[in-house]
């Protein structure tokens, strides 16, 4: 049975017509974003009911818990300032120091207080700490942390948000390593970075490779290198609108998004302090976005991680990662065939040198990972020259978001890295 000319003309106009609504919505969607509404001060925040760890800053956090905690500001070479923290002891900590000192750096979207928010018996900050560590806690660029440079304004100056994952692995890793380094007069550093922090490492490795040799091991969680097999929906939706509409998106002034302080965040801050909406709605709509794992995030976790994500990016950053999962390759970004053959010398980006990771690696991932797919794992594992070991997580439906927030944490996660780091450490 054929189908006729006019059936067909007439799909391709729906199919038109919901492609312009979406980008559209998009477009719309991401301007709320980007501009925040008139904050509601702390205090009032204070007397809704917010939850107090989700009003605190890193230092205020660890502070209240017995961790005192030191902030450092780096610079990069291509000037952008970075605000990162110390740890310098646990609180049930009372031996010598492990040495060298450990870095922990967060995802996409996320902050160095994602790290803090499940509390200081199941957060990583708190567990590694505990364990004995020297730890520093990491931000990049963009996130409200690291939202500063020597010459440009991030409120006025586009150019401060022409960056991606490309300028964080180039820049950020290695001057936060150098700083480490300097600082403690440590000859090496152990690294444990969370899906785009473990991506960037491997980046800087590929570009840098000097600096790969810095470290005395990498612990990678759930690490994002391409991003092929991404099962999220909503995720696929948001980065594949984002990298389809950049060019519209920057020429109509958004160079920002999912910023803290903005609409999206204040509006899951306020939704998910009701008890009601947290356990349903906050509960249900984070699941989606990854997926189901029930009792791992508790309740007074998920109340906490919304006063502090998202943390914010670029446009540039969200649409290289709408580019990964286009693509089966782990490569740069691709400006288009004109200034790629301008910048690269080829009309496709080059990919990254992955056999230049040389450093020891040890990878942790989950069954249930939606947004970093055990087929990506197994890729990345078969590309890296120095794996010593590739650790799937042993509750089955372990997913991406438990790595910063699950209540598990120190029962499924914490033993395997509390080991390596203790292997590749020294009193």
């Amino acid at each position: 049975m054929s189908i006729s000319p006019s059936v067909d003309n007439m799909a391709s106009k729906l199919n038109v017509t919901l492609n312009v609504l979406l980008v559209l919505f998009i477009i719309s969607f991401v301007n709320v974003v980007k501009f925040p509404l008139t904050p509601i001060n702390t205090e009032t925040k204070r007397s809704l009911g917010y939850p107090r760890d989700s009003l605190l800053n890193f230092t205020e956090l660890t502070g209240i818990y017995g961790y005192p905690a030191e902030e450092h500001r780096v610079v990069t070479d291509d000037g952008y300032i970075l605000t990162i923290f110390r740890i310098v002891r646990g609180r049930k900590y009372h031996g010598k120091t492990k040495w060298p000192p450990v870095i922990l750096m967060h995802g996409l979207l996320q902050s160095s207080d994602a790290w803090l928010d499940a509390g200081p018996d199941d957060g990583l900050a708190y567990l590694i700490s505990d364990a004995g560590y020297d730890l520093w806690v990491g931000n990049v660029r963009g996130n409200y942390y690291s939202r500063s440079h020597v010459r440009l304004n991030p409120d006025r100056d586009p150019e401060f948000w022409k960056f991606s994952v490309d300028e964080i692995g180039f820049y950020d890793v290695p001057a936060i390593i150098d700083y480490v380094l300097y600082y403690t007069r440590a000859d090496k550093v152990n690294y444990v970075g969370f899906s785009q922090g473990a991506g960037t490492y491997f980046i800087m490795c590929s570009e840098r490779p000097e600096y790969c040799d810095k470290a005395r091991v990498l612990i990678a969680l759930a690490p994002a290198a391409r991003q092929t097999n991404t099962k999220s929906l909503p995720y696929r939706t948001v980065i594949k609108g984002i990298n389809s509409l950049e060019t519209v998106l920057c020429l109509s002034g958004v160079q920002e998004v999912f910023s803290k302080g903005a609409f999206s965040q204040e509006f899951l801050a306020f939704l998910c302090h009701l008890n009601w909406a947290s356990e349903f709605l906050c509960a249900t709509g984070e699941a989606l976005f990854d997926s189901f794992h029930p009792g791992s995030i508790n309740n007074v976790t998920l109340k906490n991680l919304f006063g502090h994500f998202p943390a914010g990016t670029s446009v540039q950053n969200m649409a290289r990662y709408g580019q990964s999962i286009r693509s089966e390759r782990f490569e740069k970004f691709d400006y288009g065939k004109s200034k790629n053959l301008k910048l690269y010398g080829s009309s496709r980006p080059p990919e990254y040198n992955l056999s230049a990771v040389t450093v020891p690696v040890i990878a942790m991932y989950g069954a249930n990972d939606h947004l970093v797919d055990t087929q990506d794992v197994d890729w990345l594992m078969d590309k890296l020259p120095n794996v010593v070991e590739a650790v799937k997580v042993s509750d089955p439906l372990w997913n991406h978001m438990d790595v910063t927030y699950s209540s598990m944490t120190k029962t499924l996660l914490f033993p395997t890295i509390n080991d390596y780091l203790s292997k590749y450490s020294y009193e």
